[in-house]
């Protein structure tokens, strides 16, 4: 049954959402540790606080995409049913009394799993399933959650629906209310741990999400919810968790520990923020932290106020790892005191899957496997994103195909359906491919393996030439003769693929050679230079029109349609209306590398 929350929420007048007024849960009586400090007696207590971050729907260490057991180089494994053994390890080590399981978001996006559960047999629906991910973390009896970035993908009703489904609270400090500015979501939670013979240990969780969802998520959530600053909402909640009682205060933040935002200016508020935290704000313990996708054992802040340690750590992301915070305190002056925090990881390809994990959920995982090996046409070909970074490659220009097709139909017999339509693309993946053969839904799904939508913005020339050459920055410059290293030509100043953007329907060179900024060579439409008062239809996914990524202009443009179809959708009923999946219908060379001229491949 879900949480009862009545005890310590109001509902908002405007969302419903739950707001924390006060929380707590009883843990069973510890066997307390009693070690005396030589001249310095003293009662002693351990806890240690587990997390994960960034479970992105995964439940098994299975990869839907290729259909078979999850591997990579590294030997990872993943998933909440390894992450299940590891914590009953933990528990059984530390005594379950003495624990206490966090996540730092990003749980219901990222896997056919969880797009089958929000958009083939929703959860919203009437008399509708009980999210997979849901039924796997009351099971292993987490604590509480942070809300992610990618909560918000499928709308408020999942989120919400995905909420009363769980036995814990989803937290959200900083997401308020658009109108009433308070928060949306409970702020925070409190357990209290029994200790024999002495005052009960009060551990406060504080969750903080990512201001970044006002623009990757800002079709759900304009008007309706602002997510102000991970530092100015940890100033205002942690003396409140403070004057509670809480003896150790733990913030769980969906926001990684660079300082840096992928996102420009457009927000004011840092997107990896976590450190920032933790140097700024007086009063915290420990930060898990999420967001990044990195592994970061430990990581040690000082607090600028206090000039005490804040341990800081990352469990990767997928189920590949799980954080311990161990924490340990002092009763000194009538009061429990930290006196260390240490923070390790485990990892998931240490154990295997817990038994009642699989069995809980091995019909929706046969569901879902079902469903993703319908095949849906042909291919001529075998299509590869393998070298897609930095040669056009048909398998890419597929994408940019089918978003011009579809915003060209939407756009007929509209006052926009003279201009010219073209579409940006990225290479999300490293590794997809399209055999020669039957062609699957987990084929295409593995191409795009985002939930993006499809939005139309109005461009001139002069900012479509802009965009490419911000585009372009994702590669390293590289002399004309200097050796071609392909695995350190891209990811220029860490820019990751996806924020790498192919322009279908135009001619032009990008000449690593030269610095960034003056890249773009020989832009041409229809065989002609460019003309920077031209007006283009950019065909783009929703993440890049609403600002994702810092690109110019796009954000900020006129937008002229756009829908709630996912792009992988459109893409499966394009490749199912033509039955076969020939290059020809597709394919074209609209860029390619060079130095001074000379093609680089």
């Amino acid at each position: 049954m879900p949480l009862n929350r009545r005890k310590f929420l109001k509902k908002s007048a405007v969302t419903g959402a739950g707001v924390a007024i006060a929380g707590g849960a009883a843990a069973p009586a510890a066997e307390a540790a009693e070690r005396a400090r030589p001249g310095h007696p003293a009662k002693r207590h351990s806890l240690t606080v587990m997390g994960t971050t960034d479970l992105h729907g995964h439940v098994f260490n299975w990869d839907y995409f290729k259909d078979a057991e999850y591997s990579d180089k590294a030997g990872n494994a993943m998933g909440l049913a390894r992450i299940s053994t590891l914590v009953d390890q933990v528990r059984d080590e530390k005594g379950r009394c003495n624990t206490l399981l966090l996540d730092a978001g990003d749980t219901i996006q990222g896997t056919p799993l969880t797009y089958y559960y929000a958009k083939v047999d929703p959860i919203t629906a009437k008399g509708g399933p009980v999210h997979p991910m849901a039924q796997a973390m009351n099971a292993i009896g987490y604590d509480a959650a942070a809300l992610g970035n990618h909560e918000f993908n499928y709308g408020i009703e999942t989120l919400r629906r995905f909420e009363e489904q769980l036995d814990f609270p989803l937290l959200g400090a900083n997401a308020v209310d658009a109108k009433t500015l308070r928060p949306a979501f409970p702020p925070y939670f409190i357990k209290t741990f029994h200790v024999p013979g002495a005052k009960p240990v009060k551990v406060g969780v504080l969750g903080l999400t990512n201001p970044g969802i006002a623009i990757w998520d800002k079709a759900y959530v304009q008007g309706k919810l602002k997510f102000e600053g991970l530092e100015e909402q940890a100033a205002k909640w942690v003396p409140r968790l403070r004057s509670l009682g809480a003896d150790v205060v733990v913030v769980s933040a969906h926001s990684g520990t660079s300082g840096t935002s992928s996102y420009g200016d457009q927000v004011p508020y840092v997107e990896n923020a976590a450190a920032n935290v933790a140097r700024l704000v007086p009063g915290i313990d420990a930060i898990l932290v999420g967001h990044a996708h990195l592994e970061i054992p430990e990581l040690k802040v000082v607090n600028e106020k206090t000039g005490k340690t804040v341990v800081l750590s990352e469990p990767l992301c997928y189920a590949e790892r799980l954080t311990l915070f161990d924490i340990e305190l002092v009763f000194s002056k009538g009061r429990w005191e930290v006196e260390s925090v240490s923070a390790s990881l485990r990892d998931s390809a240490a154990v295997a899957d817990d038994p009642k994990i699989t069995k809980l959920l091995s019909d929706e995982h046969r569901k879902v496997v079902a469903y993703v090996n319908q095949v849906v046409g042909r291919a001529t070909q075998t299509l590869t994103t393998v070298d897609a970074r930095y040669k056009d490659a048909p398998i890419i220009d597929l994408i940019t195909k089918v978003q011009e097709d579809v915003v060209g139909a939407a756009l007929a017999g509209t006052e926009y359906a003279s201009l010219p339509v073209i579409a940006q693309a990225s290479p999300f993946s490293r590794t997809s491919q399209i055999p020669a053969g039957d062609v699957t839904i987990r084929d295409l799904s593995g191409l795009y393996v985002y939930d993006n939508t499809l939005v139309a913005k109005l461009l001139t020339g002069a900012q479509v030439r802009a965009y490419l050459e911000y585009s372009a920055e994702y590669y390293v410059q590289t002399a004309v003769g200097a050796p071609v290293d392909v695995e350190k030509l891209t990811n220029a100043g860490g820019r990751p693929d996806y924020n790498y953007d192919y322009v279908s329907g135009l001619s032009y060179d990008i000449d690593v050679s030269r610095p960034a900024g003056s890249r773009i060579r020989n832009l041409t439409y229809k065989g002609a230079v460019l003309d920077d008062g031209q007006q283009f239809v950019l065909a783009v996914n929703n993440y890049r029109a609403n600002g994702g990524g810092a690109f110019p202009h796009v954000a900020t443009a006129k937008e002229l349609w756009s829908e709630s179809t996912e792009i992988r959708t459109r893409i499966a009923e394009w490749v199912t209306a033509k039955g076969v999946l020939d290059p020809k219908d597709f394919a074209s060379v609209d860029w390619r590398l060079v130095r001074e001229g000379t093609p680089v491949f």
